[in-house]
């Protein structure tokens, strides 16, 4: 028996901020003006809204999420309810860490669909 192919999408959050996707870019091989070499992404699952904040430096990266958690929840007077990234080294930090613990949100791994589904 053969299996079907993997289409490669997930269901889709059910509602605001209860999944929102997040990766850093860069270094950039051209600065942006005012010095900025990275780029940190948010996106919400279920309305896929994002936002982009600059950065001069990957150690911004926490700072750069409490700001947009700051924003997003004072917005749409809901909580995040998880945090998927690529679980690169500034999402692992103990003060990161310890922070979406003592906020109750949840840290997926985004490696964890594709490596689930290829295992399978």
């Amino acid at each position: 028996m053969t299996k079907k192919p993997f289409v490669g999408q997930s269901a889709i959050a059910k509602g605001l901020l209860d999944l929102v996707h997040t990766d850093v870019c860069g270094p950039l091989s051209i600065p942006a003006r005012g010095g900025f070499s990275y780029f940190i992404t948010f996106i919400d699952d279920h309305s896929r809204y994002g936002y982009v904040y600059l950065m001069r430096y990957k150690s911004e990266a926490f700072g750069r999420f409490k700001e947009y958690r700051l924003e997003v929840e004072n917005q749409t007077s809901r909580k995040i309810k998880a945090l998927r990234s690529d679980r690169g080294g500034e999402y692992l930090s103990g003060e990161f860490i310890d922070y979406l613990k003592e906020n109750g949100i949840l840290s997926v791994d985004s490696s964890w669909d594709a490596t689930t589904q290829r295992s399978g």
